[in-house]
């Protein structure tokens, strides 16, 4: 069994003149990232690797998430996830090593929902309309494959999990 966790990247901030892989987290991504961690750690959705692309929002996403979390969690960071396509991001995931059991990406749309939706095969469908309608910032999917390696997770095996955004969280926790 392997579980694959797609996390979009927080809220970011668009100022005038920095280049798109340095732009910021915003407020509200500020806001978002140590909720969506706090949420993880709660209903123990740890990964044993962090794989964030290099972008600084996806960077700081992760940094925030992290802080959540009692014990180290490994962190890689991959370039090739910057603003990569669904089969790119799939080639990341199948070169993990097998020892990996629940494995993180944090990432781009729209990379991340194409390849959310390629991967899943069953869920819920109301989880599934919404992940076709928008993932949003901060969003976070969960999907697991029954397979031993992570070379043989491939398209329509996954089986959705949940999906959860910060404001989905909110209503489940009564915070918003």
């Amino acid at each position: 069994m392997r579980r694959l966790m797609l996390l979009r990247h927080a809220k970011s901030d668009r100022p005038e003149g920095v280049d798109d892989h340095e732009r910021p987290l915003a407020k509200r991504g500020r806001q978002d990232s140590p909720l969506m961690g706090i949420y993880m750690a709660k209903e123990r959705l740890r990964p044993n690797l962090a794989i964030v692309s290099t972008a600084r929002r996806a960077k700081d996403t992760w940094k925030l998430a992290r802080s959540a979390f009692k014990h180290d969690i490994s962190r890689r960071k991959e370039p090739r996830i910057y603003y990569a396509s669904a089969s790119a991001i799939l080639d990341v995931i199948n070169a993990t090593k097998p020892d990996v059991k629940a494995l993180l990406l944090v990432g781009h749309n729209p990379g991340l929902q194409d390849l959310a939706l390629k991967l899943i095969g069953k869920g819920s469908p109301s989880d599934l309309s919404r992940l076709h309608r928008k993932f949003p910032t901060a969003g976070l999917v969960v999907i697991d494959f029954d397979v031993k390696r992570w070379r043989d997770v491939s398209e329509g095996l996954g089986q959705l999990q949940r999906f959860e955004t910060p404001t989905s969280i909110g209503r489940l926790t009564g915070s918003g």
